[in-house]
């Protein structure tokens, strides 16, 4: 339970392991360098996400140091239903060695937050030399923030193995890793060389926990997979920044790290980079997820899940964009009677809202596809990575950027607006008129809403009947999306937190 309630941030109190006297690698340390993280738990995706931010180096309880910070939230349905966290981690660390000499922690549960601090007070220097100390073996306790990073500072050479003892909330935990071999990992930001590492807790449960390393000097964790009983735990890096500060450090922050996946760019700068940059005018902001429940007709049990998460806002094919992802599941009876498991990724101009690229792999009973084009907007143009070449409206939308775009629409008093989309292979025009304001029951919570028609300039432009309600408020969230497909009327509604 450990790595489920800690998440990204207990697996990796895992990957602690290490050895003072193996060489110590200051660039894992590199101040302004900011990671965020999307956790995948079982069949949900993006259950959490987690940010480790290098804040400073200078001077903080009369100490020489470097701040570390970490924020660790659940999101979307797993934070309804399942688990609710939004923690902030702050350590503070001998530059030379990287052992913890202050740590405080902010937890948020159920309304109320805690806090607690800790005094290290281990001692530096050759005094923090045990005289017996193992191969290997690191000396003094470790926070898990801190051990995280003391593992990035190791050489990880091939086949070599690394101890590290660690406390967390009163427990301790000695933690082996072991180099086990070289492999090239995928991410939406990128492909990396990275370092396969093994991690084993003397004592624990075996999580068959793995953590690749970036194979360069800064070994940042770019894949973290672990096995709990109740479904796989996966963390994939989505951002990497490393900016400079503007000043030299200051003294004992205490405000908590700002939360939200709000960076998507790697590089190095000093002024305001792109996923600094606040969404402008628009009803929704970075890290964003809303989950629907998915029905089938009148049967009370829900047969799938979608949900929508707009990722993070960065450099995407050499641009600036926003990443939204769609992913689509059918469950339980439904899963076993259709089984669907989409997933949809459509990178967006930040300003006008147009896609430039859309990702599709599709899984629906019997069907499979792949597919990827890239939309150019001002000649018109979306081109499939099989070069095949389709001529589409300019300003048209893929199938996703269209929801967010309607909900920045006007759609009251009564009106019809008119978009093109690139429904999967062909542009189609889109046809969206609001009809009448209604209250809706989500949950345990009445909703006031706006009724909106969603037809095509095709023969049958009503074919799939499909009606949305949008929240009749400023955010104009999707509550509920309707249509009539092959296994019948399909309805989905958005999980809505309990009122308090």
């Amino acid at each position: 339970m450990a790595l489920l309630v800690s998440l990204t941030c207990a697996i990796a109190a895992q990957q602690k392991n290490e050895a003072t006297q193996a060489p110590f690698n200051e660039a894992a340390y590199r101040v302004g360098e900011r990671l965020t993280y999307n956790v995948d738990f079982s069949h949900f995706v993006s259950a959490a996400y987690v940010e480790l931010f290098v804040v400073g180096r200078g001077t903080f309880f009369n100490r020489k140091g470097i701040q570390l910070r970490a924020h660790v939230e659940t999101v979307g349905i797993v934070n309804v239903a399942l688990l609710s966290i939004n923690n902030d981690y702050t350590t503070y660390v001998d530059p030379q060695t990287g052992l913890p000499y202050r740590a405080q922690q902010v937890v948020r549960e159920a309304g109320r937050t805690s806090e607690a601090e800790r005094d290290y007070n281990q001692p530096a220097g050759t005094d923090a030399i045990p005289s017996k100390l193992r191969t290997g073996e690191s000396p003094g306790t470790y926070d898990l923030l801190s051990a995280l990073y003391r593992v990035r500072a190791m050489p990880l050479a091939d086949g070599s193995s690394y101890s590290i003892a660690t406390e967390h909330e009163g427990d301790q935990y000695r933690a082996e890793v072991k180099v086990t071999g070289r492999q090239l990992i995928k991410t939406n930001i990128g492909s990396f060389n990275t370092i396969v590492t093994r991690v084993n807790v003397k004592g624990s449960r075996d999580y068959n926990l793995r953590v690749y390393f970036s194979d360069d000097e800064r070994h940042v964790p770019v894949l973290i997979i672990a096995q709990h009983p109740s479904g796989e735990i996966r963390a994939e890096l989505t951002s990497s920044e490393l900016t400079v500060p503007e000043s030299g450090p200051k003294s004992s922050p205490t405000q908590p790290i700002k939360t939200g996946l709000q960076k998507s760019t790697v590089k190095t700068t000093t002024s305001e980079t792109s996923a600094d940059l606040p969404l402008r005018d628009v009803p929704f902001k970075i890290g964003e997820q809303l989950t629907y429940q998915v029905y089938l007709a009148a049967t009370p049990q829900p047969a799938g899940t979608i949900t929508f998460t707009l990722k993070a806002r960065g450099r995407y094919f050499n641009r600036d964009g926003l990443l939204f992802s769609v992913t689509a599941q059918t469950t339980g009876a439904g899963a076993r009677v259709y089984p669907v498991n989409d997933q949809i990724n459509s990178y967006v101009d930040p300003t006008t809202l147009l896609p430039f690229r859309t990702e599709l792999t599709l899984s629906e009973g019997k069907y499979h596809s792949t597919r990827s084009y890239n939309l150019d907007q001002n000649r018109g143009a979306a081109v499939a990575d099989s070069k095949e070449r389709i001529e589409i409206p300019v300003g048209t939308h893929d199938l996703i950027s269209a929801v967010y775009a309607l909900r920045t629409f006007d759609l009251w008093p009564k009106k019809r607006n008119a978009i093109s989309i690139m429904a999967t292979t062909q542009p189609r025009t889109l046809f969206v008129e609001s009809q009448r304001r209604e209250t809706i029951e989500l949950g345990s919570q009445k909703i006031s809403a706006i009724l909106v028609t969603l037809t095509t300039d095709d023969p049958q432009s009503d074919r799939m009947q499909i009606r949305m309600w949008i929240g009749d408020d400023a955010r104009h969230l999707p509550l509920r999306i309707a249509a009539v497909t092959r296994l019948g009327a399909v309805r989905a509604d958005l999980v809505i937190a309990p009122a308090q």
